[in-house]
């Protein structure tokens, strides 16, 4: 087979044809190139201000600033243990009567139970016999005084009867302070010595005014010496207590004030002043107690009520923004951080707790970068309407 030679022209056309096909593409590269630089660009989380709307807006670096931190923990009510009794009988016996519930109002010398006791009739045999050894020795005594002035006997008997009745006397005022002791009444014991009248029971009474906020006690039941049968407590004053975190724990001492909220109370706010800081950490919490005392004269905080207390921290160097400044997005913090003139872009950072006007810059933002101080609200409203169009 013979190779033909191809023609000129033939040739020249080829080249013309992929010459044209290259410059169709390159132009094409061109005019998608800008289109797909633009969409790489743009950012959701910019915004760009006019020159008009430059001025409503303040601006200013991010600075440290010294903040005095505030400690929340969580409190209760409780009764002041200073102000709070815990009654019991003081003989051994069978309760016969209960007459005070949880919640009555007491005073002091009030009644809150009998007891039937067995010792306690015992008791007041023994007084009705030193009683009745008293009065032998006293009438001994003046007869022997008599005698000794007829001089029939001599001073040596005179100082013995007499020693015999300071014995019995005291016997007799031993006897009158065990039945006392007993719960015995005054009146009782005067009618005791001069009627012989027993008493069957005795009474657990009050010891101090207050209400009665826990009763351990039951019709018919045998009470011991020692049983806590009623807890009383004077509600006048309160305690409000609380467990400070360990780490937080060397930053707060007595006499230091605390900002008191009772939710129950429609969010009542206290001031008060921390009266005892604990000296151990509790194993369980990693926790230190603290108390706080408040005054309670309406009565309306009651025991186990809850409380939020707030601690004012110790002073401390600390970058830090105005709370204005920060925008909420998708329940996390931003900022508008400054990238060009009237242009900036809705950052994410980490913040603590507010210290008064001021939040904290935990994490996101270098010291020095300008910020919108003033108007970040706005600032992100015109960001959202920029993107939606």
């Amino acid at each position: 087979m013979k190779n033909h030679p191809v023609p000129f022209q033939k040739v020249l056309l080829s080249l013309l044809i992929g010459s044209s096909a290259m410059l169709l593409l390159a132009c094409g590269d061109k005019k998608v190139a800008p289109a797909a630089a633009a969409k790489a660009i743009a950012n959701p989380m910019d915004v760009t201000l006019t020159p008009e709307m430059a001025p409503q807006f303040k601006i200013a670096p991010l600075a440290v600033q010294e903040l005095t931190p505030w400690v929340e923990i969580a409190g209760r009510i409780e009764a002041n243990d200073q102000l709070v009794t815990r009654i019991g009988a003081s003989v051994t016996g069978r309760v016969t009567e209960v007459l005070a519930e949880v919640g009555d109002r007491v005073r002091p010398g009030q009644a809150l139970a009998r007891v039937a006791s067995g010792e306690l009739t015992t008791a007041q045999l023994g007084f009705l016999r030193a009683h009745s050894a008293a009065s032998q020795a006293e009438r001994a005594v003046e007869r022997a005084r008599q005698l000794i002035q007829a001089d029939v006997i001599g001073s040596a008997e005179l100082q013995r009867r007499e020693s015999e009745l300071a014995i019995a006397r005291a016997e007799l005022r031993a006897a009158n302070d065990q039945l006392r002791l007993m719960g015995l009444h005054h009146e009782a014991i005067e009618k005791l010595r001069e009627q012989g009248t027993l008493h069957p029971h005795t009474a657990v009474t009050a010891t101090l005014s207050g209400v009665v906020i826990e009763r351990k006690v039951s019709h018919g039941q045998v009470a011991q010496p020692g049983d806590p049968l009623f807890t009383v407590a004077d509600l006048g004053n309160v305690w409000v207590v609380g467990a400070l975190p360990e780490q937080t724990a060397r930053s707060v001492q007595a006499g230091q004030a605390v900002d008191i909220e009772i939710p129950a109370l429609g969010k009542r706010q206290l001031a008060g002043k921390i009266v005892f800081v604990g000296d151990t950490v509790s194993p369980e919490t990693r926790s230190v107690t603290i108390r706080t005392q408040v005054d309670n004269s309406q009565r309306d905080l009651k025991p186990q009520m809850l409380a939020l207390m707030r601690i004012r921290g110790q002073a401390q160097q600390t970058l830090a923004l105005p709370a204005q400044a920060v925008v909420r997005e998708n329940d996390k913090d931003h900022v508008f951080v400054k990238l060009a003139d009237r242009r900036f872009r809705l950052t994410p950072v980490e913040l603590g707790p507010a210290s008064g006007a001021w939040r904290p810059v935990l994490k996101g933002l270098p010291q020095g970068a300008e910020l919108v101080t003033e108007g970040a609200f706005h600032l992100n409203n015109e960001r959202k309407r920029a993107e939606l169009e």
